[in-house]
Protein backbone atom coordinates (compact mmCIF):
# COMPACT_ATOMS: atom_id res chain seq x y z
CA UNK A 1 0.00 0.00 0.00
CA UNK A 2 1.10 3.60 -0.68
CA UNK A 3 -0.17 6.16 0.33
CA UNK A 4 1.20 9.81 -1.14
CA UNK A 5 1.08 12.90 1.16
CA UNK A 6 1.65 16.10 -1.57
CA UNK A 7 2.50 19.33 0.13
CA UNK A 8 2.49 17.62 3.51
CA UNK A 9 4.25 18.12 7.19
CA UNK A 10 5.57 15.68 9.75
CA UNK A 11 2.49 15.48 11.84
CA UNK A 12 0.43 13.81 8.61
CA UNK A 13 3.14 11.79 7.93
CA UNK A 14 3.09 10.17 11.38
CA UNK A 15 -0.73 10.15 11.95
CA UNK A 16 -0.32 8.51 8.20
CA UNK A 17 1.57 6.00 9.65
CA UNK A 18 -0.28 5.20 12.33
CA UNK A 19 -2.92 4.85 10.01
CA UNK A 20 -1.17 1.90 7.84
CA UNK A 21 0.00 0.07 10.89
CA UNK A 22 -3.43 -0.18 12.68
CA UNK A 23 -5.04 -1.55 9.60
CA UNK A 24 -2.15 -3.80 8.02
CA UNK A 25 -1.18 -6.73 10.09
CA UNK A 26 1.69 -7.46 7.54
CA UNK A 27 3.63 -4.66 9.49
CA UNK A 28 5.84 -6.99 12.01
CA UNK A 29 7.99 -5.56 15.11
CA UNK A 30 10.52 -2.78 14.04
CA UNK A 31 13.69 -3.14 15.48
CA UNK A 32 15.26 0.39 14.63
CA UNK A 33 14.75 3.68 12.98
CA UNK A 34 16.83 3.53 9.70
CA UNK A 35 17.39 7.36 7.74
CA UNK A 36 18.21 7.57 4.07
CA UNK A 37 19.95 10.06 3.44
CA UNK A 38 20.38 11.26 -0.41
CA UNK A 39 19.63 13.39 -3.30
CA UNK A 40 16.56 13.64 -5.61
CA UNK A 41 18.83 13.37 -7.98
CA UNK A 42 20.27 9.57 -7.29
CA UNK A 43 18.71 6.44 -8.41
CA UNK A 44 15.43 6.00 -5.79
CA UNK A 45 14.13 3.32 -7.26
CA UNK A 46 17.62 1.32 -6.31
CA UNK A 47 17.85 2.94 -2.87
CA UNK A 48 13.86 2.05 -2.00
CA UNK A 49 15.04 -1.74 -3.03
CA UNK A 50 18.11 -2.18 -1.32
CA UNK A 51 15.99 -0.50 2.19
CA UNK A 52 13.08 -3.00 1.42
CA UNK A 53 15.64 -6.68 0.39
CA UNK A 54 17.60 -5.77 3.78
CA UNK A 55 13.98 -5.04 5.92
CA UNK A 56 13.70 -8.72 5.48
CA UNK A 57 15.73 -9.27 7.98
CA UNK A 58 15.72 -5.61 9.89
CA UNK A 59 12.49 -5.28 10.33
CA UNK A 60 12.62 -0.99 10.60
CA UNK A 61 11.02 2.48 10.43
CA UNK A 62 12.68 3.54 7.30
CA UNK A 63 12.97 7.32 6.54
CA UNK A 64 14.40 8.47 3.41
CA UNK A 65 15.07 12.00 2.78
CA UNK A 66 15.67 13.36 -0.61
CA UNK A 67 16.90 16.37 -0.84
CA UNK A 68 16.18 19.02 -3.76
CA UNK A 69 17.33 22.09 -4.81
CA UNK A 70 17.81 24.47 -1.52
CA UNK A 71 16.55 27.77 -3.49
CA UNK A 72 13.46 26.45 -4.78
CA UNK A 73 10.35 27.21 -2.50
CA UNK A 74 10.04 25.04 0.84
CA UNK A 75 7.99 22.03 -0.21
CA UNK A 76 7.83 18.72 0.94
CA UNK A 77 6.33 15.65 -0.35
CA UNK A 78 5.96 12.43 0.77
CA UNK A 79 4.90 8.72 0.18
CA UNK A 80 4.08 6.25 3.05
CA UNK A 81 5.04 2.66 2.16
CA UNK A 82 3.32 -0.58 3.86
CA UNK A 83 3.26 -4.09 2.91
CA UNK A 84 4.88 -5.53 -0.01
CA UNK A 85 5.90 -1.91 -0.79
CA UNK A 86 7.94 -1.96 2.05
CA UNK A 87 9.05 -5.39 2.69
CA UNK A 88 8.76 -6.06 6.39
CA UNK A 89 9.23 -2.63 7.16
CA UNK A 90 6.97 0.71 6.91
CA UNK A 91 9.42 3.33 4.71
CA UNK A 92 8.10 6.95 4.62
CA UNK A 93 10.11 8.58 1.31
CA UNK A 94 10.13 12.47 1.24
CA UNK A 95 11.21 14.90 -1.26
CA UNK A 96 12.06 18.14 0.04
CA UNK A 97 13.18 21.33 -1.10
CA UNK A 98 14.10 25.01 0.14
CA UNK A 99 14.91 25.96 4.05
CA UNK A 100 13.70 22.08 4.92
CA UNK A 101 16.53 20.81 3.02
CA UNK A 102 18.80 22.53 5.92
CA UNK A 103 17.13 21.04 8.80
CA UNK A 104 16.93 17.46 7.81
CA UNK A 105 17.41 16.21 11.80
CA UNK A 106 14.09 18.59 12.73
CA UNK A 107 12.47 16.94 10.07
CA UNK A 108 12.62 13.41 11.07
CA UNK A 109 13.00 13.62 14.66
CA UNK A 110 9.10 13.58 15.15
CA UNK A 111 9.09 9.97 13.06
CA UNK A 112 11.85 8.16 15.09
CA UNK A 113 10.58 5.07 16.60
CA UNK A 114 11.38 5.50 20.50
CA UNK A 115 12.99 3.07 22.68
CA UNK A 116 15.01 1.65 19.72
CA UNK A 117 18.58 2.35 17.51
CA UNK A 118 18.74 4.79 14.87
CA UNK A 119 20.69 3.76 11.82
CA UNK A 120 22.04 6.72 9.29
CA UNK A 121 22.74 5.21 5.66
CA UNK A 122 24.19 7.77 3.23
CA UNK A 123 23.88 5.31 0.20
CA UNK A 124 26.01 8.04 -2.26
CA UNK A 125 27.82 10.86 -1.62
CA UNK A 126 28.58 11.32 2.78
CA UNK A 127 29.42 14.39 4.66
CA UNK A 128 32.68 15.21 5.47
CA UNK A 129 32.36 13.99 8.75
CA UNK A 130 29.46 11.99 9.21
CA UNK A 131 29.62 12.09 13.25
CA UNK A 132 28.93 15.60 13.29
CA UNK A 133 26.05 15.71 10.41
CA UNK A 134 22.98 16.48 12.25
CA UNK A 135 21.61 13.51 10.80
CA UNK A 136 24.77 11.40 12.29
CA UNK A 137 24.14 12.89 15.34
CA UNK A 138 20.54 11.45 15.58
CA UNK A 139 22.30 7.67 15.05
CA UNK A 140 24.61 5.02 16.83
CA UNK A 141 25.60 3.61 13.60
CA UNK A 142 26.56 6.12 10.14
CA UNK A 143 26.81 4.11 7.22
CA UNK A 144 28.85 5.63 3.90
CA UNK A 145 29.85 4.25 0.50
CA UNK A 146 32.86 5.15 -0.31
CA UNK A 147 31.81 3.38 -3.97
CA UNK A 148 29.51 6.24 -4.80
CA UNK A 149 31.58 9.03 -3.47
CA UNK A 150 33.68 10.10 -6.57
CA UNK A 151 36.32 12.66 -4.38
CA UNK A 152 39.58 11.35 -4.60
CA UNK A 153 40.19 11.75 -0.75
CA UNK A 154 37.51 9.85 0.69
CA UNK A 155 39.69 7.20 2.26
CA UNK A 156 41.93 9.54 4.23
CA UNK A 157 38.67 11.79 5.06
CA UNK A 158 37.07 8.53 6.63
CA UNK A 159 39.94 8.10 8.68
CA UNK A 160 40.69 11.27 9.70
CA UNK A 161 37.02 12.14 10.79
CA UNK A 162 36.73 8.34 12.25
CA UNK A 163 34.52 8.00 15.45
CA UNK A 164 33.13 4.85 16.98
CA UNK A 165 30.11 3.80 15.00
CA UNK A 166 30.52 4.77 11.84
CA UNK A 167 31.41 1.84 9.06
CA UNK A 168 31.28 2.07 5.00
CA UNK A 169 29.60 -0.37 2.72
CA UNK A 170 33.35 -0.75 1.00
CA UNK A 171 34.20 -2.70 3.79
CA UNK A 172 31.22 -5.53 3.96
CA UNK A 173 31.70 -5.52 0.26
CA UNK A 174 34.78 -7.72 1.18
CA UNK A 175 33.30 -9.82 3.92
CA UNK A 176 33.28 -12.82 2.23
CA UNK A 177 36.84 -12.70 0.17
CA UNK A 178 38.60 -12.23 4.28
CA UNK A 179 36.94 -15.48 5.49
CA UNK A 180 38.75 -16.81 2.01
CA UNK A 181 41.99 -15.39 2.93
CA UNK A 182 41.37 -15.49 6.92
CA UNK A 183 41.11 -19.87 6.21
CA UNK A 184 43.92 -19.85 3.84
CA UNK A 185 46.52 -18.57 6.39
CA UNK A 186 45.03 -21.28 8.96
CA UNK A 187 46.47 -23.76 6.50
CA UNK A 188 49.40 -25.67 6.82
CA UNK A 189 52.34 -24.78 6.98
CA UNK A 190 52.06 -22.09 9.61
CA UNK A 191 54.66 -19.60 8.62
CA UNK A 192 55.08 -16.42 9.40
CA UNK A 193 53.85 -13.90 6.37
CA UNK A 194 56.54 -11.95 5.37
CA UNK A 195 55.04 -9.44 3.05
CA UNK A 196 52.10 -9.05 1.24
CA UNK A 197 51.21 -8.02 -2.43
CA UNK A 198 47.92 -7.30 -3.93
CA UNK A 199 46.13 -5.45 -6.79
CA UNK A 200 42.88 -3.85 -8.22
CA UNK A 201 42.19 -1.00 -10.27
CA UNK A 202 41.80 2.35 -9.43
CA UNK A 203 38.84 4.19 -7.99
CA UNK A 204 37.58 0.41 -5.75
CA UNK A 205 37.73 1.63 -1.88
CA UNK A 206 37.56 -2.22 -1.59
CA UNK A 207 40.48 -2.68 -2.16
CA UNK A 208 42.52 -0.02 -0.57
CA UNK A 209 40.46 -1.12 2.76
CA UNK A 210 41.57 -4.80 2.05
CA UNK A 211 45.07 -3.51 2.21
CA UNK A 212 44.45 -1.76 5.12
CA UNK A 213 43.26 -5.17 6.95
CA UNK A 214 46.27 -7.03 6.07
CA UNK A 215 48.80 -4.47 6.74
CA UNK A 216 46.79 -3.78 10.58
CA UNK A 217 46.47 -7.26 11.20
CA UNK A 218 49.43 -8.58 10.00
CA UNK A 219 52.28 -5.92 10.74
CA UNK A 220 54.46 -6.12 7.44
CA UNK A 221 54.94 -4.41 4.28
CA UNK A 222 51.86 -3.89 2.39
CA UNK A 223 52.03 -3.07 -1.48
CA UNK A 224 49.09 -2.15 -2.93
CA UNK A 225 49.70 -2.53 -6.81
CA UNK A 226 47.12 -0.54 -9.17
CA UNK A 227 46.08 -2.08 -12.69
CA UNK A 228 44.12 -1.62 -15.45
CA UNK A 229 39.94 -1.00 -15.36
CA UNK A 230 37.76 -4.30 -14.85
CA UNK A 231 36.04 -5.16 -17.77
CA UNK A 232 33.11 -6.73 -16.21
CA UNK A 233 31.87 -5.48 -12.71
CA UNK A 234 30.71 -8.28 -11.61
CA UNK A 235 34.47 -9.64 -11.19
CA UNK A 236 35.71 -9.05 -7.80
CA UNK A 237 37.90 -6.08 -7.58
CA UNK A 238 40.59 -7.67 -5.27
CA UNK A 239 41.85 -9.55 -8.85
CA UNK A 240 45.34 -10.81 -7.12
CA UNK A 241 46.83 -11.68 -3.08
CA UNK A 242 50.45 -12.71 -2.38
CA UNK A 243 51.46 -13.58 1.04
CA UNK A 244 55.24 -14.33 0.33
CA UNK A 245 56.78 -17.02 3.07
CA UNK A 246 59.71 -18.54 3.68
CA UNK A 247 58.66 -21.98 1.80
CA UNK A 248 56.99 -20.04 -0.71
CA UNK A 249 54.06 -17.67 -1.90
CA UNK A 250 50.78 -18.13 -0.85
CA UNK A 251 48.45 -16.60 -3.97
CA UNK A 252 44.65 -16.09 -3.76
CA UNK A 253 43.31 -15.18 -7.52
CA UNK A 254 40.32 -14.24 -8.98
CA UNK A 255 39.45 -16.02 -12.07
CA UNK A 256 36.12 -14.84 -13.10
CA UNK A 257 32.55 -13.37 -11.45
CA UNK A 258 32.17 -16.81 -9.43
CA UNK A 259 35.69 -18.46 -8.84
CA UNK A 260 38.18 -17.94 -6.49
CA UNK A 261 42.10 -19.83 -6.98
CA UNK A 262 43.91 -20.47 -3.66
CA UNK A 263 47.47 -21.09 -4.45
CA UNK A 264 50.13 -23.50 -1.73
CA UNK A 265 53.49 -24.25 -2.53
CA UNK A 266 53.60 -28.61 -2.76
CA UNK A 267 49.91 -28.54 -2.42
CA UNK A 268 46.98 -28.99 -5.24
CA UNK A 269 44.89 -25.93 -6.44
CA UNK A 270 41.61 -25.12 -4.76
CA UNK A 271 38.82 -23.63 -6.44
CA UNK A 272 35.90 -21.38 -4.01
CA UNK A 273 32.77 -20.13 -5.03
CA UNK A 274 32.22 -16.82 -4.64
CA UNK A 275 30.61 -13.55 -5.93
CA UNK A 276 30.03 -10.01 -5.55
CA UNK A 277 27.84 -8.92 -2.66
CA UNK A 278 24.99 -6.81 -3.44
CA UNK A 279 24.37 -3.30 -1.91
CA UNK A 280 21.29 -4.68 -0.09
CA UNK A 281 23.49 -7.94 1.57
CA UNK A 282 26.47 -4.89 2.97
CA UNK A 283 23.20 -3.19 4.13
CA UNK A 284 21.95 -6.17 6.11
CA UNK A 285 25.35 -7.11 7.33
CA UNK A 286 26.03 -3.80 8.53
CA UNK A 287 22.33 -3.17 10.16
CA UNK A 288 23.61 -7.06 12.42
CA UNK A 289 26.19 -4.95 14.26
CA UNK A 290 25.29 -1.67 16.12
CA UNK A 291 28.23 -1.55 18.20
CA UNK A 292 31.41 0.19 17.14
CA UNK A 293 33.08 -2.05 14.48
CA UNK A 294 36.50 -2.05 15.73
CA UNK A 295 37.89 -4.37 12.59
CA UNK A 296 36.78 -1.09 10.49
CA UNK A 297 38.09 1.19 12.32
CA UNK A 298 41.68 -1.01 12.86
CA UNK A 299 41.66 -1.36 8.75
CA UNK A 300 41.34 2.10 8.32
CA UNK A 301 44.66 2.86 10.82
CA UNK A 302 46.44 0.38 8.72
CA UNK A 303 45.80 2.60 5.60
CA UNK A 304 49.02 4.85 5.58
CA UNK A 305 51.19 1.93 6.10
CA UNK A 306 50.42 0.58 2.49
CA UNK A 307 52.54 1.29 0.18
CA UNK A 308 51.00 2.12 -3.37
CA UNK A 309 52.34 1.47 -7.20
CA UNK A 310 50.98 1.73 -10.36
CA UNK A 311 51.01 -0.92 -12.56
CA UNK A 312 49.63 1.10 -15.42
CA UNK A 313 53.31 3.47 -15.51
Amino acid sequence: MIINLPHTTTRKIAASLLEARESNSQITGRVLTLIVVASAEDDVDHINSVTRDASHEHPARVIVLLTGDADEDTHLDAEVRVGGHAGASEMVVMRLTGELTHHLESVVTPLLLPDTPVVAWWPTTAPDNPSEHPIGELAQRRITNAAHDVTADILTRLRDTYAPGDSDMMWSKITGWRGIVASTLDRHPHEPVEAVTLSGPAGTPSVDIAAGWLADRLGVPVTRVITAPLDDDRVFPVRHLRFDRASGPLTVDVLDHRTVRVALPGRPESLVSMVIRSDADCLSEELRHLDPDLAYANALRGLPRVTVTDERD
